[in-house]
């Protein structure tokens, strides 16, 4: 299924699973899917979700709200201080260590989550897979694309996905900021018309 996916969704799923990490979070579900759609990365749907009013800050501030998202904590700043005043600068090191093992490797999760972390081959904590909610979103970006004879999986289906499924926290946090799913879905549909047959 991912090679059908488009460059710019790719990197939507990428970035929900960095921003589940960012969250404390083990798995990504719709709310990490509906805030990596509103990265500058997922392009004409990310100014689709702007328009209709909703923010990344938003949509993370309501998390820390719902006691849903650990805010992360500023360790990584204080690190960088204390390492920059014996001469080393810990964002060139983290930028080598991703250029020769691979972006992510750096990053970890809260120990405390469950379940398991999974853990990279070289023993570092990284984020999860998908949670049930959130790996139904991405099989329903599928089928919304096929629905619309697209011969791709683009953001635009990944958020149909997402609306689709209806029940996830992401689709709720939508509501709570004032989205109907169905004008929503339709303003999509709309920018992204089937393919004529």
């Amino acid at each position: 299924m991912f090679e059908r996916f488009t460059t710019s969704a790719r990197l939507v799923v990428q970035q929900a699973r960095a921003e589940a990490a960012d969250l404390g979070h083990r798995t990504a579900g719709t709310e990490h899917l509906l805030l990596a759609l509103l990265h500058p990365d997922a392009g004409r749907t990310a100014a689709l979700l702007r328009e209709a009013g909703v923010t990344a800050h938003a949509i993370r501030a309501r998390l820390i709200e719902l006691d849903y998202a650990r805010p992360a904590t500023d360790t990584y700043a204080e690190d960088a201080q204390a390492l920059r005043g014996i001469g080393i600068d810990l964002d060139a090191v983290r930028s080598r260590i991703d250029d020769t093992f691979g972006p992510g490797t750096f990053d970890s999760v809260d120990a405390d989550a469950d379940p398991a972390p999974t853990r990279s081959r070289w023993g570092r904590r990284r984020p999860g897979v998908f949670s049930p909610r959130g790996k139904k979103v991405l099989e329903l970006s599928l089928r919304e694309a096929l629905r619309l004879k697209h011969r791709y999986i683009g953001t635009e289906h990944i958020l149909l996905g997402l609306i689709r499924e209806g029940e996830g926290l992401g689709v709720k946090l939508l509501v709570d900021a004032g989205v109907d799913p169905a004008a929503l879905r339709d303003r999509v549909v709309a920018v992204v018309p089937p393919k004529a047959a």
